[in-house]
């Protein structure tokens, strides 16, 4: 067998199903669950600097404080930021069709931003600052999309 024959990539077509679970922590897992069960938006806010984070996360960024204290924040927000995707992959994971929206939305209450869908909207209208509130779908999962976009108020 020669060097080449060693080292050239051997390929075998097919898919490979690898079933796993992701563990949020307590904090992301209660978000979730208060997502899926009460419609409930959870952030959770430092003990020193008083920051809310959306979604929740174990350290604070600003002050490296463990974070434990969950705190309910609104479903309505400002738009910070947005783009218009207009093209999509082949094999498409997108979680709608084109063209649509995306934001960051800071929801009242929190001091960061949620990245996620926008919906009952007219593309060429979205604004930076506009008011938008959650739309929750009818059933849900205990995952991130059971908001199922932001619509202006």
């Amino acid at each position: 067998m020669t060097s080449e024959e060693i080292t050239a990539p051997h390929m075998v077509p097919g898919r490979l199903y690898v079933p796993y679970f992701n563990y949020y922590g307590a904090p992301g897992s209660e978000f979730y669950r208060q997502l899926r069960d009460n419609k409930k938006i959870m952030g959770i806010k430092c003990p020193q600097c008083k920051k809310v984070y959306v979604p929740p996360r174990s350290v604070c960024a600003a002050c490296f404080n463990n974070l434990s204290e969950l705190v309910e924040v609104s479903s309505k927000g400002t738009l910070l930021t947005y783009t218009v995707i207009h093209y999509t992959y082949s094999p498409s994971y997108q979680p709608a069709d084109v063209p649509y929206a995306c934001g960051i939305i800071q929801l009242d209450g929190a001091d960061t931003g949620l990245c996620h869908l926008l919906g009952e909207v007219d593309l060429d209208k979205i604004t930076i600052g506009m008011q938008i509130e959650a739309v929750f779908k009818d059933e849900r999962k205990g995952n991130i999309l059971d908001i199922k976009y932001f619509r202006p108020v």
